[in-house]
């Protein structure tokens, strides 16, 4: 027998499918899950910190942004819940301050790292007449220590593991007589009692036109894995699964060591070393990119 269906009725079964196909579009276009309590991680806040970082000047070891920039990271991660120490050490006749923040228990135990200091001098500003100014530093210092805070905020804090956040001081200024490049993740490995099950670096990262391939000198595995993340989220085009650069970067001591480390780095940015490398080249996508793909891979690693 049929029965009409009477037009309210009829309206309710419509609004009742077209809201379970807008539900079952947006699991497929939205990929991240977040489970119950879990703060996403927020691209934009991010963008405010590499833009205030910027703010605050150079941040050049023994300038008064970088005293500002160290109390401003140690202010944040207090603030975040987690615990935060300065490590001052001498290296090469020079003192360096990292700043360590700690969180959890158990294995694994992974460090998740960048620098925070910028370079004295522009030296590769097509400019002559800029090449003696000092490095604003938007993308190259500021977007690691953005994406780090922005973790810090976000990451859930009953992981069953150890997640170090390592903001490290002189990485930049190699090639500066008195200076050499990575010097504070440098004295930071010397001084390490145990080795760290994992390691990741994020140098620049913020670029509006993201592209970032595995490093050459990475842990081919964890470099896997992370690009397997990265594309699981959607993140495919930033996350490019091909061999192109081989940097001396934070994650060169840590791999020296023993300890298995990727550099994640865009390595394709115009404005590196220049006076151009400002706060409006950096994007809230890129280090939401970023930032996802990190944060998911630290929750799920094993």
């Amino acid at each position: 027998m049929f029965s009409r269906i009477s037009p309210h009725r009829l309206l309710l079964i419509t609004a009742f499918f077209a809201a379970l196909m807008i539900i079952m579009t947006a699991s497929v276009y939205f990929p991240i899950a977040y489970f119950s309590g879990d703060k996403p991680f927020d691209g934009y806040r991010a963008l405010r910190d590499v833009q205030h970082q910027v703010s605050l000047g150079p941040r050049t070891p023994g300038s008064p942004g970088h005293d500002q920039i160290r109390n401003w990271i140690q202010s944040e991660l207090i603030e975040a819940g987690w615990s935060v120490q300065v490590q001052s050490l001498e290296y090469a006749g020079k003192t360096v301050h990292n700043v360590i923040a700690k969180r959890g228990q158990n294995t694994p135990w992974v460090i998740v790292g960048a620098h925070y200091d910028t370079r004295f001098f522009a030296d590769r500003d097509a400019d002559p007449s800029k090449q003696t100014q000092p490095v604003p530093g938007g993308n190259d210092g500021a977007s690691g220590v953005a994406v780090l805070l922005e973790l810090a905020r976000t990451l859930p804090d009953d992981l069953d593991r150890e997640i170090w956040l390592v903001f490290f001081d002189a990485e930049d200024n190699g090639g500066i007589p008195g200076w050499q490049w990575i010097m504070g993740s440098t004295a930071f490995v010397d001084q390490l009692q145990d080795k760290p099950d994992k390691v990741v670096i994020l140098d620049m990262i913020g670029d509006a036109d993201l592209n970032i391939y595995y490093e050459r000198n990475s842990d081919p595995d964890m470099s896997a894995d992370i690009w397997r993340q990265a594309s699981e989220l959607g993140y495919r085009e930033q996350f490019i699964p091909l061999e192109k650069f081989s940097m001396l970067d934070d994650h060169t001591p840590f791999l020296e060591a023993g300890i298995p480390a990727v550099d994640i780095i865009d390595f394709d940015y115009p404005f590196w070393h220049t006076t151009d490398d400002t706060s409006d080249k950096v994007s809230a996508a890129s280090l939401k990119a970023v930032g996802d793909t990190i944060r998911a891979w630290l929750i799920g690693v094993q």
